[in-house]
């Protein structure tokens, strides 16, 4: 796995790559002299966090016919104040999920089986962070 990062202009604005050629913007924020022009690399990282266990559920849930017709992922983390570097304390996922007839105890446990076995993310985060998760059927 590959990705290379060039500088867009002249602060912090950068642009990522991977092999296929696919392009994201990454931005700092204003006071060390982004302009806001992308994601910085904590949400980032929580984005990461919040795709990598979506991509388990849904698969998983699949796997249990669940027929998801809606699915959304709120991602909220807490970093540490006043140190260098600023971890990640806690991080809090919710799963909002509209559906036919979803099954509460198969939703559970599809992110029960992400965010404790599968999400490699989430495993990269725990030794330093502390991730709990909540969902909800609509």
């Amino acid at each position: 796995m590959k990705i290379n990062i060039k500088r867009i202009n002249d602060a912090v604005h950068l642009q990522a790559t991977n092999e296929e050629g696919i392009t994201m913007q990454m931005d700092g924020s204003t006071a060390i002299g982004g302009q806001n022009l992308g994601l910085r690399p904590m949400q980032l990282l929580l984005a990461a966090l919040g795709g990598c266990s979506s991509m388990d559920v849904l698969s998983i849930l699949k796997k249990m016919q669940q027929e998801v017709l809606s699915y959304d992922v709120e991602v909220d983390g807490d970093r540490e104040q006043g140190v260098e570097p600023s971890l990640f304390k806690t991080i809090h996922v919710k799963f909002i999920f509209k559906g036919n007839n979803l099954d509460s105890s198969k939703v559970n446990r599809a992110i029960e089986l992400s965010m404790t076995k599968y999400c490699s993310v989430a495993k990269t985060l725990e030794p330093t962070c502390k991730i709990d998760y909540s969902f909800e059927i609509l």
